[in-house]
């Protein structure tokens, strides 16, 4: 599938990035925001509120990405994506949902979780993503991707935690992806003629936090951060599955932890 013009629903870093990799391979790209200021030039600006009824019809579009936060109503995505619905001409033939691994936070097994395990929220953002994917699917038949641990350029608080010494538990099972490698995938979602219905976007190599600290710290140059007091009955983490992301993207920019940070921490100095 080629996609022409592409709704972003949210221009915040992910979907930015995105829209102006759509644009330089000829794309239009169509954003809607709260406010005209944070829309980048190349896109074409719909400033909205989705929290409340929109006030005009949005134009037809071939693909939609949606890389919304959560929002203080419980409800908030179904209502979003029930006004998108109704705005729009026409149900888009791609559309995507940027979620979040956040759904599992109620799991804590040691085994690897794929797409087919249940989500298992337990907080109200939890319970919204899943609200929100399930809207996703049924007004749209969305493709659903769950990022995990998202960093890059301006996503430094875990090297800025190390260089401040802040105690973390280092036992703790962790996964993520790199900015650059996300985008890639979801663009990859937007073109591909038979993609997963569910993905979950996690780098090649799940690693405890203190495997992290510690390679963050060397490459610093400073020492790796304390252990924190742990509850030893606190949920520690999750391992996830990323095969499903392997098939679609073979070759990922920053394949694991160290590859990112690495470059990070070079692009630093």
């Amino acid at each position: 599938m080629t996609a022409r013009r592409i709704l972003l629903v949210g221009s915040g870093k992910v979907g930015s990035s995105l829209g102006e990799r759509l644009v330089a391979a000829g794309d239009e790209v169509v954003a809607i925001r709260r406010s005209a200021g944070g829309i980048r030039p190349a896109f074409t600006p719909i400033v909205a509120d989705l929290s409340r009824p929109l006030d005009a019809a949005l134009p037809s579009v071939d693909a939609m990405v949606m890389t919304l936060p959560p929002g203080d109503d419980p409800r908030f995505y179904r209502t979003a994506l029930e006004r998108l619905a109704a705005a729009l001409p026409a149900v888009p033939a791609r559309t995507v949902f940027v979620s979040s691994t956040r759904v599992f936070e109620g799991w804590d097994a040691e085994r690897p979780l794929d797409e087919t395990d249940e989500p298992r929220p337990t907080s109200e953002r939890g319970e919204q993503l899943v609200d929100g994917e399930r809207a996703a699917v049924e007004l749209f038949d969305a493709v659903v991707v769950r990022p995990a641990g998202i960093y890059g350029p301006g996503r430094e608080r875990l090297i800025r935690q190390v260089l401040a010494g802040e105690p973390v538990d280092h036992d703790r099972r962790t996964n993520r992806i790199h900015e650059a490698d996300l985008v890639r995938a979801l663009e990859t979602l937007l073109r591909a003629e038979d993609p997963p219905a569910l993905l979950h976007g996690v780098d090649r190599r799940p690693a405890t936090l203190g495997e992290v600290v510690a390679f963050i710290a060397q490459r610093l140059g400073v020492a790796a951060p304390p252990r924190a007091a742990v509850d030893p009955d606190a949920r520690r983490g999750t391992i996830l599955d990323g095969a499903r992301l392997a098939a679609l993207v073979p070759e990922l920019e920053f394949p694991t932890f160290v590859e990112g940070y690495g470059r990070m921490i070079a692009d630093r100095a």
